[in-house]
């Protein structure tokens, strides 16, 4: 397990260097923050509908915390390590081939399901709003999205930032806006059937999953300020959570089962008015385009690591990369060859599978065969009882997403 092992690693770190990819403990929050509220967000009220809040509440809390300690797994397993990895790069180091082939079908698989769904979600929002093809509204979504990631971390990092934080003004308005303007019925969150956790927990799965971004904050806080990578992981989850939580007890409090959109804001904001309307399409919008910033960048350097392309600077590989990781799912969304909900649910369910196994065996071999003593070490969150539970939990979520994909699972699950 010598460093050795990953070609092209020393130019990758020069280039990390040269192009300065340093970023803030805020923008590493904004990063992960941004990077799940995005679809997920947008799904999870039509997918808790028929269990209610109170089973909602239960799968945000299960998915959450295993999340989270999967995360600190890699944040330790990349503090360990003196290159710049990528995921499928550190498992390739850690677990050889066969592990890296499984992380970065992991991270294909989970990307590659969101950004159909910002293609399909962003298009009908955008054809609705502005009277234009959904096709267009699609591309109109995609071109400043590949902009932004074209020139990489820092700009993503920045870009991130600003735009969260017009994200939380616009759901906080919203949020306070429904509590205190029609009102939230004390039926429409009270009723709980636990029968229809299981399937609410594979979407909270995807909702949290972001481990791939792990790697690229540790690139950005390792070499000035490391102890702030579980910090700022911690932060934007439990930030996560409270918004992934907010949102379906707002728009499910005032609108009922019956009532929530497969995208929660078009049902939400012409419940309220014709601003709120515009207010709540403008938010899901922009959720999208902050996961699309960080799904998409992190999908474009793991191809990188992957295949060992030489510089993630140099302009053919870079024009490449940006294509195999927005093309695919650019038609597939336009084509609706995928639903929005359907992409989420069996992308979370896959990607989490690998992201529960992956990371605890990764963390193993790298106490064992790091580089370096990390600055940081996952401390009880590393016990092996929560990682017995995170492989148990996540890999029933893989079973339920076979069994869904196959039209096997009970009525109301899929």
């Amino acid at each position: 397990m010598t460093t050795a092992s990953v070609p092209g690693t020393a130019a990758q770190t020069a280039n990390t260097k040269q192009h300065g990819t340093t970023i803030t403990f805020l923008q590493g929050v904004a990063i992960i923050f941004g990077a799940n509220i995005g679809a997920g967000i947008l799904a999870l009220p039509y997918g808790a509908r028929t269990g209610g809040i109170p089973a909602l509440l239960i799968a945000l809390a299960i998915a959450g915390v295993l999340t989270t300690a999967s995360m600190l797994y890699i944040a330790e397993v990349a503090l360990r390590t003196k290159e710049p990895l990528q995921l499928a790069g550190l498992a390739k180091k850690y677990l050889g081939n066969t592990g890296s082939w499984f992380v970065f079908a992991g991270v294909v698989v989970n990307g590659l399901g969101a950004l159909i769904a910002y293609a399909s979600g962003s298009g009908g929002i955008l054809s609705a709003m502005l009277g234009i093809p959904e096709a267009l509204g699609s591309l109109l979504f995609f071109i400043p999205g590949v902009i932004v990631v074209w020139f990489g971390l820092r700009a993503t990092g920045r870009s991130e930032q600003a735009i969260t934080t017009a994200m939380l003004v616009l759901i906080l308005v919203l949020c306070t806006w429904t509590f205190v303007g029609p009102g939230i019925e004390f039926s429409n969150i009270s009723y709980v059937q636990p029968y229809f956790i299981i399937p609410i927990v594979n979407l909270a799965v995807f909702a949290f999953i972001a481990q791939y971004t792990v790697p690229e904050l540790a690139r950005g806080l390792a070499q000035h300020n490391p102890r702030a990578l579980p910090k700022a992981i911690v932060v934007g989850m439990c930030a996560t959570g409270f918004l992934l939580a907010l949102v379906p007890l707002a728009a499910l409090g005032m609108m009922g089962p019956d009532g929530i959109t497969e995208v929660v804001t078009v049902a939400w904001g012409r419940e309220l008015d014709e601003v709120a309307y515009y207010l709540a399409n403008i938010f899901a919008v922009l959720a999208m385009m902050t996961s699309f910033w960080a799904i998409a960048l992190t999908l474009m350097t793991n191809v990188f690591d992957r295949f060992n392309w030489p510089s993630e600077r140099a302009p053919g590989y870079r024009v490449a990369a940006i294509l195999l990781v927005t093309v695919p799912p650019l038609l597939i969304g336009v084509f609706k060859l995928a639903g929005f909900v359907s992409a989420l649910g069996y992308a979370g369910g896959f990607a989490g599978a690998i992201m529960s196994v992956i990371p605890v065996l990764m963390l193993h071999k790298a106490r064992k065969f790091g580089d370096q003593e990390p600055a940081w070490k996952a401390g009880w969150i590393s016990h092996p009882i929560i990682q017995a539970a995170l492989i148990i939990v996540f890999g029933l979520a893989f079973v339920y997403s076979l069994v869904s994909a196959f039209g096997l699972v009970p009525d109301g699950w899929a």
